[in-house]
């Protein structure tokens, strides 16, 4: 977004290369411990709450929030000795920070559970907005006033507090705010989401894996590169949990009560998420020298190049979203856990051999790779055995030459960035609507004078 987008810039001007490496380094620490903590627990969490009755599912959510808060406490003590031993102070301090932080954010996906059930994303959408804005505020506050690097880690747990007192508001009168801790509905909770939660431990290791590995295996210079290109995937990434994850609720019941309902879904989704992952993957792969001009400035131009290849990882990201939820809402929890530890095994592997050759820009092939091949293999996952209905693919033909008529600007060296930019998007738009790319039920939601160009 282009709050989030305004206070990385500030941030990486103030910061530098290594600063900026060491505060990713720290996130990247924590965000390790918030994906094994979490166990799934949120995303498995709404898709409980969408089916169990209303009268029941204020006690649940205590429940997965007591269970949520134990595991993050007990999986940030392990980090903090690991960043101690192989990092430097500043970094397990920072990890500890950030760690207070992890437990703020963790009630408010607990809350916000409830706002997803209850169909009112406005109320999500403006809580992200609102987190957004008090973060690109305190950054800006804290440049200003010179601050050091642990003091802009600690812009996270401010703004989570006051996230958080808004969201208890709002859910206030459907469930107690307070977790719930008992031993035996939490060790029943952990036999139910169990094969759930090493599919979403796998798959939260893996955007990680490569800021960890090049920051051992490289140098602080690639490490840095690579820092200012992931943060940007990294805030863009949101789309795609937003855009796929609204529609969760939905695929739990229809995978429930009405497989027909449930197959037409995912085969609307999938056009849209087709759709918007190669806006967002022709915008970043044309705008990367722009978003980093405006990121990071002339000390991170190298970065471009980096951030041009994920490009393909962010668009390929929209489709793996979506076939996870779909497994998810089926229940079908050993698949996902075949197919995130087997991506996270190889990604290792692979970056391991890229980064030890190209730096940043092998780790963002490798990142690439991955998701490319994961937004395959999850489409053959959940329609094996005629399970699900397979979606159309004829998007995916109209979505390719889009794409492709959409990249040319970004052979016009001459021209300015922001220029190119606008260029293509509008480029890919077009094509897009001139061959009806988009599903019926949004394609009626476009302007008449748009559907009327055609």
């Amino acid at each position: 977004s282009v709050l989030s987008v305004f206070a990385a810039a500030i941030l990486f001007r103030h910061l530098g290369g290594v600063g900026v490496g060491r505060y990713v380094t720290i996130f990247s620490l924590v965000a390790i411990v918030g994906g094994i903590s979490d166990l799934g627990l949120t995303q498995l969490g709404i898709r409980e709450l969408s089916i169990t009755p209303v009268a029941w599912r204020g006690a649940l959510a205590r429940d997965l929030l007591g269970l949520r808060i134990a595991l993050s406490l007990v999986g940030l003590a392990g980090t903090l000795v690991f960043a101690l031993v192989a990092y430097s102070w500043t970094i397990f301090v920072g990890v500890a920070i950030a760690g207070v932080g992890l437990i703020l954010q963790a009630a408010q996906d607990n809350y916000g559970a409830m706002l997803q059930v209850d169909l009112r994303f406005g109320w999500v959408a403006a809580l992200d907005v609102l987190r957004q804005l008090a973060t690109a505020a305190l950054v800006v506050g804290l440049v200003l006033l010179d601050a050091h690097l642990l003091a802009l880690v600690s812009v996270y747990v401010w703004a989570g507090l006051l996230v958080l007192v808004i969201a208890g508001l709002l859910v206030r009168g459907q469930r107690s705010l307070l977790p719930a801790f008992d031993l035996r509905r939490s060790a029943r909770l952990l036999r139910l989401v169990a094969p759930f939660s090493a599919a979403m431990i796998a798959a939260t290791l893996y955007p990680q894996e490569a800021v960890v590995l090049v920051g051992l295996i490289s140098n602080q210079h690639q490490l840095g590169e690579y820092a200012a290109s992931f943060r940007v995937i990294q805030g863009l990434t949101a789309v795609p949990a937003l855009v796929v994850g609204a529609a969760l609720p939905i695929f739990a019941r229809a995978a429930r009560d009405d497989r027909a309902r449930f197959d037409y879904a995912i085969g609307r989704v999938f056009e849209v998420a087709v759709v918007v992952g190669g806006a967002a993957a022709v915008g970043v792969a044309v705008g990367a020298p722009l978003a980093i001009e405006i990121i990071g400035g002339a000390g991170f131009r190298d970065a471009a190049g980096v951030l041009a290849i994920q490009s393909v990882a962010l668009g390929a990201s929209f489709v793996g979203s979506l076939w996870g939820n779909g497994l998810l809402s089926q229940g079908r929890y050993r698949e996902l856990v075949a197919l995130n530890t087997a991506g996270a095994v190889l990604l290792a592997g692979v970056l391991a051999v890229l980064v030890s050759l190209d730096g940043a820009r092998g780790a963002a092939i490798a990142v690439s790779l991955l998701e490319l091949g994961m937004a395959v293999a999850g489409g053959l996952v959940l329609c094996r055995g005629g399970r699900v209905g397979r979606p159309g693919l004829g998007v995916v033909a109209k979505v390719a030459l889009a794409g492709a008529v959409g990249l040319l600007p970004g052979l016009w060296t001459g021209a300015p960035d922001a220029a190119r930019l606008v260029l293509a998007v509008g480029l890919y738009g077009a094509v897009i609507l001139l061959t009806r790319a988009l599903p019926a039920e949004v394609d009626g939601l476009l302007p008449a004078r748009l559907r009327a160009v055609r």
